[in-house]
């Protein structure tokens, strides 16, 4: 296999393929790319066993063939390359290193056989649908915060992806929970999606996936089955398991009684809790919101650091109430609003809170209040 390729777009591609790849493997194979030079494209593709990504660039390929080589060796090696530098790769089967050339630098890594990388079958696809890139950053964004890290209840690492029917309109709704906070956001459902199976994204995927769709504007195809799915766009290719479990019923814990309405600035509210928030004890993260016409204080106390209250204006003309969250919880929620009117609708000091913004009716968040 030789080949030449520009810097930047090599570094681009093993940017986004490496970032698969663990730091620590028991398996050899799993620390490697697989490097497939044929016709005018260099083929990059990484795996953990549950993930895989393969992505093609533009390449002057003068002998096609394929090796595997040190992911994270290789990209470090090619990071620190010089700018605009042209980067010719050469492997010769009789020395069984794989050459890595530029300018006067020249690097030779150990690989390994390529018959020994585990290649993700897909299987059939059924479901096809697209999204914009936009819509599917809006689903992960506004919705990952809350995915669960809590291993032990393996079905909420992920996002819940799924076609209901809102107030007779079909929509695509994603969903995640760690059982503290909720975040349900809809879009109205592409076509062809309106009979996919409810699927459950892993972290991994769904943060691997948002990395990929930042630079790109283009379409990105959705395919899956009932236990894999599958991202397709700009010459990239991010294959994924699917957990395997049943996400819980979310409708029940969206109240549906709550009565009392605050309306605040968003990004004036969320400014004041990180403020209020400095003192409060590590573990607790614990805030206090006062509640009363027109008005709401915010306040904290740690044990070791003091105090701090803060007032804001409000519109609010339920009776008082006083309710405590986590702060950082209470962050991570009004840092999706993108409006200027958050909207919080409460019962009581035990009770969730529903939080709304107030330039996107198709996102709501669900949050538990704890004792201060």
């Amino acid at each position: 296999m030789k080949l030449t390729i520009e810097r930047t777009a090599l570094l681009s591609s093993l940017n986004h393929v490496q970032s698969v790849v663990e730091r620590r493997n028991t398996i050899p194979i799993l620390s490697n790319i697989l490097m497939i030079a044929d016709g005018d494209t260099l083929g990059l593709t990484a795996t953990d066993l549950d993930l895989a990504i393969n992505e093609k660039v533009a390449a002057d390929v003068q002998t096609p063939g394929a090796i595997t080589a040190p992911a994270h060796l290789l990209y470090d090696i090619v990071r620190k390359l010089p700018e605009g530098s042209q980067v010719e790769l050469d492997y010769q089967s009789s020395d069984g290193r794989l050459s890595v050339r530029a300018g006067r630098s020249q690097f030779a890594l150990s690989c390994l056989p390529k018959d020994d990388f585990p290649i993700m079958e897909t299987g059939e696809l059924p479901h096809n649908f697209v999204l914009t890139a936009a819509e599917l950053k809006r689903l992960i964004d506004k919705t990952r915060f809350a995915i669960s890290t809590e291993e032990t209840r393996f079905y909420l690492n992920g996002i819940y992806l799924h076609a209901v029917e809102a107030d007779g309109i079909p929509v695509l709704r994603a969903v995640a929970t760690d059982g503290h906070r909720l975040a349900r956001v809809e879009t109205p459902v592409p076509a062809n999606a309106e009979n996919m199976p409810g699927v459950i994204i892993p972290r991994k995927a769904v943060n691997e996936v948002r990395k990929l769709i930042d630079d790109t504007a283009d379409d990105i195809s959705i395919s899956l089955s009932e236990n894999k799915v599958c991202f397709s766009f700009d010459g990239t290719l991010l294959t994924s398991k699917l957990i395997d479990g049943n996400f819980p019923d979310y409708e029940r814990v969206i109240p549906a009684g709550n009565d009392k309405i605050l309306e605040l600035d968003g990004k004036t509210f969320a400014q004041a809790v990180d403020r209020v928030s400095t003192v409060s004890t590590e573990k607790s993260r614990a805030i206090k919101l006062s509640l009363s016409e027109d008005t709401v204080t915010l306040s904290a106390t740690g044990a070791e650091s003091g105090s701090a209250t803060e007032e804001l204006a409000a519109h609010y003309t339920s009776d008082a109430m006083e309710i405590g969250f986590n702060s950082k919880y209470l962050l991570d929620i009004t840092g999706q609003i993108e409006g200027e009117n958050a909207h919080f609708v409460l019962a009581d000091a035990q009770s969730p809170t529903i939080v709304k913004d107030g330039t996107d009716s198709g996102a709501l968040y669900v949050l538990m209040p704890m004792r201060v």
